[in-house]
């Protein structure tokens, strides 16, 4: 006998329908494009201005530029700063090679004249006596080496703006007992902060460790993907910032083709390491609104390798509990019969 998949009860869905919206917009969402991201965190001032989110504070984290460290409450868009080193002669930084992210129909970003684009030079010594010597920037040797060849490094980070994945299966919908989360008519999950309670339940249900509680009123907090904005048929704020076009916004299915073309033209440029992360509507939450193009594993990013729908099994359970029940209920009714009789 062959059981059934538990995940086949989160197949492949269009959200908005789902959730009973009539001639539904097309599904709206992010694509990240992290292989042109350049930290510099236009996107989470954007985002703080336009929501309004309070700051949070400044913090380095110790000799880290990441001065959010996660997503939070306070932080509903989240520039991660991963460093690596490697030895070096191991080839140029695939942030050497990867180019624009725009399609080719765009339009030029670079003047036809330009220099085409080629791998880095070797790192040079800090004594080399020519030209400026950016210590700690990607590519550039690392303060406190040494300034001889058998020691270099070469050095890059890997850069990241994480937000709310929006996910077809939204684990935090099924959990909230006050309505507070919704799914709206462009297949986006919001969370509504006057409803919310503070029971926390939304919190250990995300798959991504994405909501967040405020200390001072304990309700929930996340990326709205600025739902009064996509009404008015505006750009979200933070992708309406991105210098880079690292942020992409648009219909859910162009920007998986958009996206899927990308990695493609990074593969012939010689990154094999470019995979996409929550593009999959058959994976363990059906798919995600916003989802990325990453350089390394999804564990390097702090992400889950294989995300899932935390409420998947709900439904089993319900069932063995009301099972359990009646067993119990019927067993009482035997020993009370027996018993008087």
């Amino acid at each position: 006998m062959v059981l059934p998949d538990p995940n086949s009860l989160y197949g492949p869905l269009d959200p908005a329908p789902d959730a009973g919206y009539e001639n539904a917009p097309p599904r709206m969402g992010f694509f990240t494009d992290t292989s042109v991201c350049i930290g510099c965190k236009a996107c989470e001032v954007a985002c703080k201005e336009w929501n309004g989110v309070p700051e949070n504070g400044l913090d380095l984290l110790g000799m880290s530029y990441d001065n959010t460290g996660a997503l939070t409450a306070n932080s509903w868009r989240h520039v991660a700063f991963i460093e690596q080193s490697r030895p070096a002669g191991h080839g140029a930084s695939p942030t050497d090679v990867l180019g624009p992210t725009r399609p080719a129909d765009a339009g030029p970003t670079r003047p036809a004249d330009a220099d085409p684009i080629r791998p880095a030079d070797p790192i040079r010594p800090v004594d080399a006596g020519a030209g400026p010597q950016f210590l700690g920037m990607p590519g550039a040797q690392p303060p406190g080496r040494g300034t001889g060849v058998e020691e270099r490094t070469d050095f890059r980070w890997l850069m990241m703006s994480d937000v709310c994945k929006h996910c077809t299966h939204a684990a935090c919908l099924d959990v909230c007992p006050t309505g507070s989360l919704f799914r709206t008519e462009f297949g986006t999950v919001v969370v509504q902060e006057d409803i919310c309670n503070g029971c926390g339940y939304c919190i250990s249900a995300c798959p991504y460790g994405v909501i967040d509680q405020r200390k001072d009123d304990g309700r929930a907090w996340k990326c709205t993907l600025c739902y009064d904005r996509l009404g008015a048929g505006m750009t979200p704020a933070c992708a309406q910032a991105c210098p880079t076009e690292s942020i992409q916004y648009g219909p859910l299915d162009e920007l998986r083709e958009r996206a899927a073309a990308r990695v493609e033209t990074l593969h012939n440029r010689g990154v094999p390491e470019a995979r996409l992360y929550g593009h999959d509507p058959n994976d363990g939450v059906g798919g995600d609104g916003a989802f990325f193009l990453l350089l390394d594993e999804p564990e390097v990013y702090g992400l889950p390798p294989d995300p899932v729908v935390t409420t998947r099994d709900l439904p089993k359970m319900w069932k063995r509990a009301g099972l359990a029940a009646l067993a119990m209920a019927a067993a009482t009714v035997a020993a009370f019969v027996g018993g008087s009789s």
